[in-house]
């Protein structure tokens, strides 16, 4: 029995760059899930901009980006006719790099493993935890292998990341409260024809039936998600594409060639109780569940995963304290909470049954969001939501000081100026410091004497409208998120976050 840092139960997008995250920072890890393979269907399909822009740490974003597919705007149908297109064009261009996207999970989790492989990482297959116990020090784990033999595996902790039904969490007896929405939903990629596979996302919002119609990378290629209603929801495992309403796709004009998958769900909205207890954590499915809007769920799974890793390799190490451990549940649980709220309002307003839902759906919306997105402040405020990059953590036990309007725990702002990306430095995982503006001689000597990198640049006041104050220290944790923003140069206020917070910066 050949100890291990970390066992990761479970190889969808979660654990795959959890095991990604961990290995590139020298943590030894075992990855196993009980499928024969990686997934053969597109499944979760959305890559939202704060994904892409994490992404860049390990050199995967340029890859997404030349395999995934742009979404330009949305269009909205009612009654068989457009009604309403609205461009993503302008939509937060000065917030982030990166607009809404599509990028089918089974390449996304092709990729992941194959830069794994490529650190001698390899996902151990048909191999399922069966039990496990944490005696305080290490977690004792037996697996199953797929001769059927246990396997009896020590690690210094245990990831679940092993999906709603996760034999983690119940093990740890960490409840999974929420509920079930009414509505039975269909998926289907398909081979189609007509004016909603023109590359933009389409949605119906006829009184009856909701589809939605995303684009996938590939000439007709797209994704449909409806509701199937009536006597047909109470058994959807029986259905099958032929057998779900036509009505909406015949509305949009959608002429399917071939349908490449199909499936029908129910729509949960849960979210843990723990995501820690002990050595154990939960992350992605296992932590939480909610509905399918904004395509929010494998991108707040990966956020959990990078959210950990770093915490992981720093205690792993001795270079912080158990308690930094703690911030991981403290951060991610809130924010699943929130989105969970936010795409419950997002849900009901979709599908929403009665005259008056009805009304509001089909006739007053696709007049007022034009009108609304053309107001810059309206589009930036939507976007920001959906694309996570308002994902903040500044009740963080480890995030202090406010310098502009940026304070500990916030995502950095993207501060673009001619021939100079200020998250261009996003290319490492590590601690770094950015000033904008003139770094001090001491601030200098005290980076160089911490092998804490130091980016300057040089003031331009499109940093000031980003909300960066001009020679402010703005201390980034090894997730890119600022732990520390200060107005004071002085080497002691560093000296005095990471003492109080028990972490070195020696590894």
């Amino acid at each position: 029995m050949t100890p291990i840092d970390v066992l990761i139960s479970g190889a969808g997008p979660t654990g795959l760059a959890l095991a990604l995250w961990l290995t590139k920072q020298g943590v030894k890890v075992r990855i196993i899930d009980k499928t024969e393979g990686p997934g053969t269907t597109s499944r979760a399909v959305a890559v939202q901009a704060r994904t892409l822009e994490l992404y860049r740490q390990l050199d995967l974003t340029d890859d997404v980006l030349a395999q995934g597919r742009k979404v330009p705007a949305i269009n909205l149908w009612v009654q068989g006719k457009k009604q309403t297109r609205v461009s993503f064009d302008n939509f937060a261009a000065d917030l982030t790099p990166y607009g809404p996207f599509t990028y089918a999970q089974d390449q996304h989790e092709r990729l992941l493993i194959e830069r794994l492989e490529a650190l001698d990482v390899r996902v151990e297959r048909q191999t399922e935890l069966q039990s496990f116990s944490d005696t305080g020090d290490r977690v004792t784990a037996t697996l199953q292998r797929a001769d059927g033999q246990q396997e009896t595996c020590d690690a210094a902790y245990l990831a679940g990341c092993d999906g709603a039904r996760s034999l983690v969490r119940q093990s740890i007896g960490s409840g999974f409260p929420g509920g079930t929405y009414d509505q039975v939903f269909y998926v289907a990629d398909v081979t189609a024809e007509g004016p909603a596979l023109d590359g933009e996302l389409h949605v119906d919002l006829d009184e009856a039936d909701f589809l939605a119609v995303f684009p996938l990378a590939g000439q007709g290629h797209a994704r449909l998600i409806g509701t199937v209603r009536d006597d047909r929801a109470e058994h959807p495992e029986n259905l099958k594409f032929e057998d779900v309403s036509q009505r909406a796709i015949e509305n949009m004009k959608v002429e399917v060639r071939q349908v490449r998958w199909f499936s029908t769900y129910r729509v949960h909205h849960r979210v843990t109780e723990h995501f820690r207890m002990g050595r154990c954590f939960l992350l992605g499915d296992a932590a939480h569940v909610h509905s399918p809007a904004g395509g929010q769920g494998m991108n707040t799974g990966l956020g959990d995963a990078i959210n950990l890793a770093w915490k992981l390799k720093a205690v792993l190490t001795e270079a912080a304290s158990d308690a930094l451990l703690d911030t991981y549940q403290t951060e991610r649980r809130s924010f699943a909470l929130k989105l969970v709220a936010t795409t419950d309002r997002v849900f009901n307003f979709a599908t929403a049954e009665g005259r008056v839902a009805d009304f509001i759906r089909t006739r007053v919306a696709p007049l007022i969001m034009p009108t609304l997105f053309r107001f810059e402040a309206a589009r930036d405020y939507v976007f920001s939501a959906v694309s996570q990059i308002v994902v903040a953590y500044r009740d963080s036990a480890i995030s202090a000081g406010r310098a502009g309007s940026v304070r500990g725990g916030d995502r950095l702002p993207w501060a673009p100026v001619p021939d100079v990306d200020n998250f261009a430095t996003f290319d490492t995982i590590g601690w770094q410091i950015h000033v904008y503006g003139i770094a001090s001689p001491a601030l200098c000597d005290w980076c160089r004497s911490h092998d804490v990198t130091l980016h300057v640049f040089a003031w331009q006041e499109a940093y000031a409208a980003a909300g960066l104050a001009r020679d402010a220290v703005y201390l980034l944790r090894p997730d890119t998120y600022v732990a520390l923003a200060t107005t004071d140069q002085a080497p002691e206020q560093l000296e005095a976050y990471f003492a109080a917070h028990r972490i070195s910066l020696v590894q």
